[in-house]
């Protein structure tokens, strides 16, 4: 059996202060049953750590309820301001693009209501020191005193089709490396971008380590942790000589509650920092500025009473929430169609 170690739920830290707005909670969308809980239940815990005001959880795609249903029910109790936060890890297609463009769909059908739009968690010092304590945890707890020089740690990112909020999963990887005594920080993705898991775990292995620590980045178990635990556990199976170790998620604890009153501030006092310096909808839109083209540049021609800041991006595209077989192909398995598609916008 695979060790995956587990960690209490949160302790009762008081209620949070914030000004009476709703909070409109965004999350992903899983098509597991446990994941879509999870964020549910944070939800909840949320709520009664703030219960001047109601936080109404919804979900980008592949469950409900929608973004769209969540903001008729602010509306259906009368708020004319809320604040929408897409609870992602990075600041990649989904926080700057499809929740966007669903949210500007909704502005235009309901012209009275004001949206204070915030941003993604991002790399945050609580976080990183949470992932540092539960890897010495981990490691604690284990039988066999193995030194950290003989250990190597595996990342495991979601992937994204943007390249800066992959370079931003990298970059959490190695500050997780530093000072840790570990051997190597590999960093892979479970989709989309590359290298994928597979990779990931073979450069693991080939550092010829005792042990590895398989640690992934996300919010929520779902249907990809799931892949990623079920890997790890054949890779056992094939190497036992190596201990394979696994993190869990990041899942309901104090530390992510904190993370999300301190992005809900940011969204109120109009202060949402976002990782746009090598943002490719932002370097595509200038390019067209810079060509002469008549498209404005979202981050100096914003109009709409939702703004997380300066930062705001727009294009033509809406995002698909169907699953035909063509969708459900990927078309960025090939490495090579991967590099071709990465700076291209939709």
């Amino acid at each position: 059996m695979l060790d995956v170690l587990s960690f209490s739920p949160p302790r009762a830290v008081g209620q949070f202060s914030s000004p009476a707005l709703p909070l409109l909670l965004i999350g992903h969308g899983s098509r597991d049953p446990e994941g879509r809980q999870a964020f549910l239940e944070l939800a909840q815990v949320y709520q009664s750590l703030t219960p001047h005001r109601p936080v109404i959880p919804c979900f980008l795609e592949l469950t409900q309820p929608t973004i769209a249903q969540g903001v008729e029910q602010c509306l259906a109790q009368g708020w004319q301001e809320i604040v929408a936060l897409p609870l992602l890890l990075f600041g990649a297609r989904h926080n700057k693009f499809d929740v966007t463009m669903e949210l500007d769909r909704l502005q235009a059908l309901y012209p009275q209501l004001r949206i204070r739009y915030g941003g993604p968690l991002g790399i945050r010092i609580e976080i990183l020191q949470l992932l540092r304590d539960r890897l010495a945890a981990l490691i604690a707890a284990q039988p066999r005193r193995i030194p950290e020089a003989e250990t190597v740690l595996l990342f495991v990112g979601r992937g994204s089709s943007d390249p800066e909020a992959n370079a931003e999963a990298c970059k959490l990887a190695r500050l997780l490396w530093e000072g840790s005594g570990f051997a190597a920080v590999e960093t892979c993705f479970i989709g989309i971008t590359h290298p994928r898991l597979p990779v990931g775990l073979e450069r693991a292995s080939s550092w010829q380590p005792r042990r590895v620590i398989v640690l992934p980045y996300f919010l929520f178990t779902g249907v990809l942790v799931k892949k990623i635990e079920a890997a790890v556990e054949k890779q056992r199976q094939r190497q036992p000589e190596i201990d394979w170790l696994m993190l869990p998620e990041l899942g309901l604890v104090d530390t992510v509650l904190h993370s999300l009153q301190q992005l809900e501030q940011e969204a109120l006092q109009g202060q949402t920092p976002m990782n746009c310096h090598l943002c490719k909808f932002r370097l595509a839109v200038s390019a067209e500025v810079g060509a002469g083209s008549s498209h404005h540049h979202p981050h100096e021609h914003h109009d709409h009473h939702h703004g997380h800041g300066s930062h705001h991006h727009h294009s033509h595209h809406h995002h698909n929430h169907g699953h035909t077989p063509a969708a459900a192909a990927d078309p960025w398995a090939e490495l090579q169609s991967y590099h071709q598609r990465a700076w291209q916008v939709p």
